[in-house]
């Protein structure tokens, strides 16, 4: 098989990967976590690159690529460790994309292309404990044609700053899909900077105007989540990736005993073991992405397996960095510290290991044990 990326792919790495050297670097990227974890100047820079646009038909503005494109431009922004949510247009523009009707296509999918709408992904809620069948947001009728939703979503990426939020709610004792704007009546957010420095909010919909996406919620709602499962993965190589290059830095600079600290042989094989994880997760993160067009079941499994793999690898990746660092590796002025907590928040996105891990062992269910 042929993992070799096309000239149009590397392209489009190189692309984004000099945008992060030239114009996202760790002091602008400070400046922007002290103004409050999100720059809409910085999320429009994205759009008109056209990254906005990858999970987006060209009859609808976009680029009309896909889950390739879209791993190889978050792992260069994952190696920047970009706050901006430019994941969660690959999620909303792939789930109207794929369910939504002409109408709603029509009306959303050329504002996203295009960044003039951030439309985000507003799933989560406390008792969910990451299960996407668990939802306490109800939905109902409202006028001839209208819908109103109310609900509280947590830790919505960008929810002050967003437009618009995709909203699953129950419709009639079945899980739908609504977009609601944050400019409508009965809308409420609280924004706050999260662990790893990006903003998000909570969002409070009081009897909120909504439009309706899609009745068949829970696989249009999996669908998303798999999408923001497979760009977390990329990000998360990308970020581990330069971790690494930080660290084999470090220690090639570092002295103790008159000699550079890459020297001594154990240290080197944690160093090594730090590149094996990376390797682990870089397949993992390929394997997710190629099977996002596989049927639900199949491409379940696999950004479950995927997402197992990069949690172990994250976490192994983020501590080690930091114990091969020493003290310097924790402290806030030092650029490590930075990929160490953004590692460890994207551990959790979408669902952590622990939960993931239960995910697997539930669809082997059927062909566990020798005698199966």
């Amino acid at each position: 098989m042929d993992f070799d990326f096309s000239d149009d792919q590397q392209a489009l790495r190189d692309a984004v990967a000099k945008w992060v050297e030239k114009s996202y670097d760790f002091e602008r990227r400070q400046q922007i976590v002290a103004a409050g974890g999100f720059d809409r100047g910085v999320y429009n820079e994205l759009a008109e690159l056209g990254l906005t646009g990858i999970y987006v038909s060209e009859d609808h503005g976009g680029l009309g690529l896909g889950p390739v494109e879209a791993m190889v431009v978050m792992e260069e922004l994952g190696r920047g460790i970009v706050t901006e949510p430019l994941k969660q247009a690959f999620v909303t523009g792939a789930v109207i994309q794929a369910y939504g009707d002409d109408a709603v296509k029509s009306a959303w999918l050329p504002k996203i292309a295009s960044g003039e709408a951030l439309v985000v992904l507003a799933q989560q809620e406390r008792k969910a404990r990451y299960r996407l069948d668990v939802c306490d947001a109800k939905a109902g009728k409202s006028g001839d044609d209208g819908y109103a939703v109310t609900a509280l979503k947590n830790i919505v990426p960008a929810g002050d700053q967003a437009d618009a939020f995709v909203v699953p709610a129950v419709l009639d004792g079945k899980l739908a899909l609504f977009i609601v704007e944050r400019s409508a009546k009965g809308v409420s957010t609280r924004g706050y900077l999260t662990q790893d420095e990006a903003r998000a909010a909570d969002v409070k919909l009081d009897n909120a105007p909504a439009t309706l996406i899609t009745t068949d919620g829970l696989a249009a709602l999996s669908f998303a989540v798999d999408v923001g499962i497979a760009c977390v993965c990329a990000e998360g190589v990308g970020a581990m990736d330069q971790t690494l290059k930080l660290t084999t830095e470090y220690m090639n600079q570092r002295k103790q005993f008159g000699v550079v600290i890459a020297s001594f042989q154990a240290l080197r094989h944690r160093a090594a073991d730090m590149k094996m994880q990376l390797e682990l997760a870089r397949s993992m993160s390929y394997y997710a992405t190629l099977k996002l067009n596989a049927d639900e079941a199949e491409r379940r499994q696999a950004l479950s397996r995927a997402k197992v793999q990069l949690g172990k690898s994250m976490r192994f990746v983020g501590q080690e960095s930091v114990q091969l660092h020493g003290g310097i590796g924790v402290t806030d002025e030092y650029v490590g510290s930075h990929y160490f907590k953004f590692l460890t928040q994207l551990e959790m996105t979408y669902g952590d290991t622990l939960h993931h891990l239960g995910e697997v062992s539930e669809r082997m269910q059927a062909s566990a044990g020798v005698f199966a």
